[in-house]
C-alpha cells in the first residue's frame, strides 16, 4: 500500500501511497506503511530529502478510509488505531530529513493534514484541498492541530466549518503550498526543489529542522534559550567548519554529514 523508491543516486527517496482505486485513502495499513517508511528513511544516511505523494493523477490522498474494517478490539481498538495517525504526524515532525509533498491531486481531510505536516509542498494546478468531514457529520479533529499552526484562525475555521474545497492557487495564497505547476511539470518542479534542499549539509539541515519544530509551541524566552544551545551545537559540527572554510576559499563545500 506504500511504495518506497530511492532516486537521484539515493539522495532523494519517494514515499507513494499506492491505492489509486481508493483515491489513496488512509487505511490502517497505509498509516503503518507511512510510519515505517518515514522511520526507515530517517535512519538512512544517504537520503537527503523525502518526497511524499499519491499514486496516479487524481488524488494525493482523500483522507481517512471510511470503509476501513473495524480492527480487532472493537471500538476501543478503533480508538487506538486512529491514534496511529498521530504517531505518523509525530514521526514526520521528528525526522531529520526534509519532507516535500508532491501534491498530484486532491488532498482532503487527513491528506490535507499530510501536506501541512510536510516542510515544503508543490501542487499540480488541478489539485484541491479541504476538510469535507463536517459534511458527513465529522469534524477534522486531529488535523486541526496542523491547520491552526499553518493558517490564520479565520481561514482555518472557514475551511473546517464549511467543508468547502480550495483550489491550488488559493492554497498557495494561504501558504499551504510553495508552488503550483501544470501536472506535466510536477516531477521537474519537485525534483528541482529537492535538489536545492539536498545541496546543503544533511547534518545541519536535520539539526535546524528539528529545532524549528521543537520550539514552535514554546514561549519566546524558552525558544530563544533552546535555540541558543542549538546554535552552539551547530557551530561544533564538522560541516559548519567545512562550510565556512569553503566560503573563505571560494569553493564548493564537501559535506560529511557530521
Amino acid at each position: 500500500m506504500v511504495d518506497v523508491v530511492k532516486v537521484d543516486s539515493g539522495q532523494l527517496a519517494r514515499l507513494t501511497i499506492s491505492r489509486e482505486a481508493r483515491r489513496n485513502a488512509l487505511s490502517a495499513g497505509v498509516v503503518e506503511g507511512l510510519i515505517d517508511g518515514i522511520k526507515t528513511l530517517s535512519e538512512d544516511a544517504a537520503v537527503r530529502a523525502i518526497v511524499l505523494t499519491g499514486e496516479g493523477e487524481r488524488a494525493f490522498c482523500a483522507g481517512g478510509d471510511l470503509g476501513d474494517q473495524l480492527p480487532d478490539g472493537g471500538m476501543l481498538g478503533m480508538h487506538k488505531a486512529r491514534g496511529r495517525f498521530a504517531e505518523l504526524i509525530l514521526a514526520m515532525r521528528r525526522s531529520p530529513k526534509p519532507l516535500i509533498a508532491r501534491v498530484n491531486g486532491h488532498a482532503l481531510g487527513g491528506g490535507f493534514g499530510l501536506v501541512l505536516a510536510c516542510d515544503l509542498a508543490v501542487a499540480a494546478d488541478h489539485a484541491t484541498f479541504g476538510t469535507p468531514e463536517v459534511k458527513v457529520g465529522l469534524f477534522p479533529m486531529m488535523i486541526s492541530a496542523l491547520i491552526q499552526r499553518s493558517l490564520s484562525q479565520k481561514h482555518a475555521m472557514e475551511l473546517m466549518l464549511t467543508g468547502d474545497r480550495i483550489d491550488a492557487l488559493r492554497a498557495r495564497e494561504l501558504g499551504v503550498v510553495n508552488e503550483v505547476v501544470a501536472g506535466a511539470d510536477l516531477d521537474d518542479a519537485v525534483g528541482a526543489l529537492a535538489e536545492r534542499v539536498a545541496a546543503h549539509s544533511p547534518a545541519v539541515v536535520g539539526l535546524g529542522r528539528q529545532a524549528y519544530y521543537a520550539t514552535e509551541d514554546m514561549s519566546l524566552e524558552q525558544a530563544l534559550r533552546t535555540l541558543h544551545s542549538q546554535l552552539t551545537i551547530n557551530t561544533l559540527a564538522e560541516d559548519a567548519a567545512e562550510g565556512i572554510s569553503a566560503f573563505l576559499e571560494k569553493r564548493d563545500p564537501r559535506w560529511k554529514g557530521q
